[in-house]
């Protein structure tokens, strides 16, 4: 099969599990054509089976913003067509969702008919899905789509709220691929970042207000002085230098390793004994599925899809948002104890397989199944 895949190419999770998908179906001999602006971060356009299509928008100045959308859809017309592609699948419904409904009516005029798959990964929805300079393009665009996921049954539920959906929403939840969790050294680069033996804390996002970051300093501060650790945070965003002034003003900076954007980060996780997830909404918590499959158990807030992915009291433990007295308890009940740890670690792994890509795959190669001849 012949699928193309439009996904934002940056380190957010709608284009790490596009990315993931696109090439776990290359691995099975689907030819994968992603299109978008600029690589995906996460993408290795020398494999085999995987294409790259950039969109470049020229800079007229007439415009005061440029037409992204309009020059997607135009390169989906000419991808599908000079590609013979079977089937889009669109990841975030802005702009990608009307992008391809408009190149795929301009492809039906001329004679070509190309499916396309909605999924939705979260902010769409929850955060721009509430601005209602967007809501009539974006209900317009879902419902046009051949077919609709929500990578949780959290989004599933907010999409039906906030929007007037008649198609059907199916559940197809992220995934990981557990073939790349190594665990070889880790305790050597553990020594890297905890010299003295401290337990490790980490965090993984983009530094957005929505991400809470400072909750995690916050939370790491109390935890810290029960028991010596240290914080390793990963990413970065317009939230960095609040993050910067907090450090300072509780004076955990030089426990902190900051190490920026991570390519790789389940290279990294594997050296930490907690991961921090301290959002004020997610829609299902990648980020956490990674520590999980990299035998790190979770404190998190219990909002949105986390509590899909986030055992209570197996894999970790979940709080309200905002309450930092009861994440940092929960912290340290696991870290008091080496044997509760381990089990804890231990649980996480099994709740990590759950998501394993190849019980999630075959979900999705089902739904292009039905969509083409």
């Amino acid at each position: 099969m012949k699928i193309g895949i439009v996904c934002y190419p940056t380190f957010g999770g709608s284009g790490v599990v596009a990315t993931e998908l696109g090439i776990a179906l290359a691995k099975k001999g689907h030819k994968v054509h992603f299109i978008t602006y600029s690589i995906p971060v996460r993408l290795d356009t020398h494999s085999e089976n995987l294409f790259y299509h950039e969109v470049r928008v020229s800079d007229y100045p007439l415009f005061e913003y440029q037409p992204y959308e309009l020059v997607l859809s135009s390169m989906l017309v000419n991808v599908v067509k000079y590609e013979k592609l079977d089937l889009l699948h669109v990841h975030y419904a802005i702009p990608h969702a009307s992008a391809a409904y408009m190149a795929k009516q301009i492809l039906a005029s001329q004679g070509i008919h190309i499916p396309f798959i909605t999924t939705l990964h979260g902010t769409d929805i929850t955060l721009l899905g509430k601005d209602a300079s967007f809501e009539p393009v974006i209900t317009f665009a879902i419902n046009q789509s051949d077919a609709v996921t929500a990578v949780s049954k959290s989004l599933q539920q907010d999409t039906y709220k906030y929007f007037n959906i008649k198609k059907e929403v199916q559940v197809i939840p992220n995934f990981i691929n557990l073939d790349e969790y190594t665990f070889e050294n880790s305790g050597e680069q553990k020594k890297v970042y905890a010299p003295y033996g401290e337990k490790i804390l980490i965090h993984v996002s983009n530094f957005r207000k929505v991400k809470r970051v400072e909750d995690v300093l916050r939370v790491f501060d109390k935890v810290r002085k029960k028991i010596p650790a240290k914080l390793i945070l990963i990413g970065d965003g317009p939230e960095r230098s609040n993050i910067q002034r907090l450090c300072r003003e509780l004076d955990t900076c030089g426990d902190i390793h900051s190490l920026g954007k991570v390519v790789s980060p389940e290279k990294v996780l594997p050296v930490a004994d907690l991961f921090l997830l301290t959002s004020e909404t997610e829609s299902f918590g990648l980020s956490a599925l990674e520590a999980m499959a990299s035998k790190v158990p979770v404190i998190s807030t219990n909002t949105g899809g986390i509590p899909e992915v986030n055992k209570q009291g197996y894999s970790g433990f979940m709080s309200n948002v905002g309450d930092i007295e009861d994440m940092a308890k929960n912290a340290v009940y696991l870290l008091e104890d080496e044997d509760r740890l381990a089990q804890f670690r231990s649980n996480a792994y099994e709740q990590a397989q759950k998501f394993e890509i190849k019980k999630v795959l075959p979900m999705y190669e089902n739904l292009y199944t039905s969509l083409t001849p």
